[in-house]
């Protein structure tokens, strides 16, 4: 058994369900994930700002303006007068729940009621259409079975437990249709995964199942090896590790949520990135082996903070460091980068949220200074210390780059330079035009 993940963007009209339909259909017992019709979920949260600001008027016109798209999309989606409107009854009452949310008091928790509502819509469509093909179907609610503790870390034992059991109560199936992104929390209330959260849940859901291969489905040909929206030229990456993977996915490579590696690795199940429209491409596997292959990649992480603390009291002392990270973790703001000296350190962070609180606090320590719209490049491939040479190919790529930090011996897989937003395509092309060309 398979798991196959499909994004926004590939059931993100008619069109898109039908072809998505034919690409599952006949592949044996596999399990679907699919996310929110293209566009579904920033309208959702449209309307949720909408219900926070109090405009009630301008909720209901936002819905009703989705409901209409969802309705064209039925028209055009089923030929059997018994399917469609099975189907309009079905979203019909999504948006009646929707509408319901604006005549009480809005909070966080109706949001994200209202936020699982667009991959409720998109499972139900896709297996109403599958069953019009003669398809073996069964809809397996993620609600019932993706939960999260009370950390907000996923309940594996659970998980695992209640989606078998809801497996096997529809042993006469060949599809499984099941939600990305959303769950419960440890309440029983509906929660999420996070934006990008389809790709975990499709993790997790492989996991388990002991799934033979996590395929994830996207309008792009693979991880590339580096940004195509900036650099001509680029190619899929045939082959990575999961931690070459997950630093490419943090660091930028939008095409996989960064957290959707680590229930696939720990169980040793491949994931597959394929492109929807060119389903033939032979896309981009993700394991535990590598190849063992020199510079593999490249992303950049923008909207970086970088920080400077200098203070004498750091020669020959002994828990500084720990007093400048605990100023982070006071403030729930993530570290990136990190390089020290004898009278210096040097981090980043990716959200100015807290910057303020965070550098006046980072004072009582020494002199503070601080760069913003300052951009991450991260080059991914094996940079074990024993293979010489390759640092030094990357760094003279950048020889006519300012570069602000570098980040290299923390990982095997990675190594990260800091440079100025306006440098950062000029950066990213000559790293191409220098390792790969």
């Amino acid at each position: 058994m398979k798991v196959l993940k499909f994004g926004g963007t590939s059931v993100g009209s008619a069109e898109r369900i039908k072809y998505v339909a034919d690409l599952v259909a006949g592949r044996g017992k596999n399990i679907i994930v699919l996310s929110a019709m293209a566009g579904t979920t920033n309208t959702l949260v449209e309307i949720s700002d909408y219900l926070y600001k109090k405009n009630v008027d301008g909720a209901k016109e936002t819905i009703n303006i989705l409901e209409r798209k969802y309705f064209q999309t039925i028209a055009e989606l089923y030929e059997d007068e018994n399917l469609r409107s099975e189907a309009e009854r079905e979203i019909k009452a999504c948006f009646n729940y929707i509408r319901s949310m604006t005549k009480d008091i809005f909070t966080s928790f109706e949001e994200k009621e209202i936020l699982a509502q667009g991959e409720i819509m998109s499972t139900v469509m896709m297996n109403l259409y599958l069953h019009g093909k003669g398809v073996k179907s069964a809809l397996i609610p993620a609600l019932e079975f993706m939960r999260t503790d009370k950390n907000g870390e996923p309940d594996t034992q659970f998980i695992k437990q209640r989606l078998n059991n809801l497996l096997d109560e529809h042993p006469e199936a060949d599809l499984y249709i099941t939600q990305g992104y959303i769950c419960r929390n440890a309440y029983g209330e509906i929660d999420n995964l996070q934006r990008g959260g389809s790709d975990y849940s499709a993790s997790l859901v492989g996991a388990a199942v002991g799934a033979e291969e996590i395929e994830i489905w996207t309008d792009i040909d693979g991880m590339h090896n580096n940004d195509p929206r900036y650099v001509e030229g680029t190619k899929p990456v045939e082959k990575l590790n999961f931690e070459e993977a997950a630093e490419l996915a943090y660091f930028g490579a939008k095409i996989l949520h960064p957290m959707c590696v680590q229930p696939a690795k720990h169980s040793n199940i491949p994931v597959r990135l394929l492109n929807t429209m060119d389903p033939s491409a032979k896309g981009t596997l993700i394991g535990n082996d590598t190849d063992g292959r020199g510079i593999k990649a490249i992303a950049a992480k923008d909207n970086i903070v970088a920080i400077r603390i200098r203070s004498g009291r750091m020669l020959l002392a002994y828990g500084f460091l720990r007093k400048v990270f605990e100023t982070f973790e006071a403030h729930k703001t993530a570290i990136d980068m990190v390089a020290t000296s004898e009278v210096g350190i040097s981090l980043t962070i990716d959200s100015d949220k807290n910057l303020e609180p965070i550098l006046e606090d980072l004072r009582k320590f020494g002199t503070v200074d601080y760069d913003k719209d300052m951009v991450i490049i991260c080059v991914v491939g094996s940079f074990d210390w024993r293979n010489c040479g390759l640092e030094a190919d990357v760094i003279n790529a950048l020889k006519d780059i300012p570069v602000r930090m570098i980040c290299y011996g923390g990982s095997d897989h990675n190594i990260s330079f800091l440079v100025r937003k306006e440098d950062k395509v000029k950066a990213l092309n000559l790293l191409s035009k220098n390792l790969f060309d």
